[in-house]
């Protein structure tokens, strides 16, 4: 990788840029930096999901089916198969652009009777309705989003049980289990049962899960569907509302342009910059002095972020934003913000198309102002961002 000092990434992750396609960290996992040797680790067949919350999946009792997340193997790539319909560029398209453009036109209609709004709120809104109705969850009690966002805010990472700050946490994400079960995930269950639908928790039922087995799946969605969602518009639209060349290409731009041009902003700055594997058999990776071997049971991260900034992949300035790079070896135009291999994530083009929907409707507000600079917090354990304070105003008022 290049040592370029130019950027326009607004994320610092605080953390210098490795020249080394592959290294040893001080425990002895293996950190992956190079796209070519990323790509293989998340390809591979020959490693298994690690991290996020793992741990405490595999203390469940083997007769507990595992969200599709912590699945690996014969039974991950069916699921996989069997819920690969509710994703498809036809379905998208035919079955949630009507209902994101809804939501989208209806917080912009909020934002104009107020005047001002914290773009994290809408968009927030915008993810959780099209997610919800993929899921299932239209049966919900009033409430929704803030039982979510007292779920999501220690989602992976949570101190030792034995403090007394561990206790606290733990009673405290108990209680917001049982709330969003109670409110959203049974009520929902319970219609389904009554009268099936095309959606994951009729397949889920069809499945013969049980409700405390749904109700992770659904969860697990609302953290990959909602949460990132609402951090990739944010970030977008910060891009947008600090370039006005950009800004003025995104206004002019048709669909499949704007498109482009958002998953160039994904490259440069992923929602999730870590993804954790484990190798269960040896894995050789390409690296600067030809090649390296991860040994079976060896704890392999992918830095997403430096990944995607893999000068030999990108082409010059990979910290520049420049939509409509021609990326070697055949990355989507986000690169790695996706994932790839078995997990990639499934929803990739919903993302994208709800962000452009809600943006391309708020930046057609021609006295669309954002004041202030955003606030950024990190999740250290996926190397993932927040956005908040990005407030959005209209100059002229109500």
């Amino acid at each position: 990788m290049g040592d370029e000092q130019e950027t326009a990434r607004k994320v610092d992750r605080g953390r210098e840029r490795s020249g080394c396609p592959v290294s040893r960290g001080p425990d002895g996992s293996w950190q992956v930096h190079g796209y070519a040797a990323a790509r293989e680790v998340l390809r591979s067949t020959e490693t298994v999901q690690a991290g996020l919350g793992i741990e405490t999946v595999e203390k469940l009792p083997p007769r507990v089916r595992r969200p599709v997340l912590y699945q690996d193997g014969p039974e991950h790539r069916e699921q996989r198969r069997q819920t690969a319909r509710f994703f498809t560029p036809r379905r998208v398209d035919e079955r949630y652009r009507e209902l994101m453009v809804r939501v989208a036109e209806e917080q912009v209609a909020a934002l104009r009777a107020a005047g001002t709004a914290q773009l994290s709120d809408l968009s927030f809104t915008m993810a959780i309705e099209v997610v919800s109705e993929i899921i299932g969850l239209r049966h919900s009690r009033p409430g929704l989003k803030g039982r979510l966002e007292r779920f999501f805010p220690e989602e992976f990472g949570r101190p030792g049980l034995t403090s007394v700050r561990g206790l606290y946490w733990l009673v405290r994400q108990n209680a917001n289990w049982l709330r969003i079960h109670l409110a959203d995930v049974r009520p929902a269950i319970r219609a389904h049962r009554r009268q099936g639908c095309d959606d994951l928790i009729s397949h889920l039922l069809s499945e013969g899960c049980s409700d405390a087995e749904i109700l992770g799946e659904c969860l697990t969605y609302a953290a990959a569907g909602m949460v990132t969602t609402r951090e990739f518009i944010c970030v977008a639209a910060w891009h947008l509302f600090g370039d006005e060349e950009l800004l003025g290409r995104y206004r002019a731009a048709d669909e499949p342009e704007r498109l482009t041009l958002l998953q160039e902003i994904l490259r440069l700055e992923p929602v999730v910059g870590r993804l954790a594997r484990r190798a269960t058999a040896p894995l050789r990776l390409p690296s600067a002095d030809g090649e390296i071997t991860v040994r079976a049971g060896d704890l392999v991260t992918v830095f997403v972020d430096e990944a995607n900034a893999d000068q030999e992949v990108v082409g010059p300035d990979p910290l520049v934003l420049r939509p409509g790079r021609a990326l070697a070896l055949g990355p989507g135009a986000a690169g790695l913000a996706f994932g790839d291999g078995p997990h990639r994530c499934p929803g990739a083009s919903v993302a994208v198309l709800e962000a452009d929907v809600l943006l391309s409707r708020l930046f057609a507000l021609d006295d669309l102002r954002m004041t202030g600079e955003p606030r950024v917090s990190f999740k250290d354990d996926i190397g993932g961002y927040e956005i908040r304070d990005l407030t959005v105003t209209l100059s002229g008022g109500r």
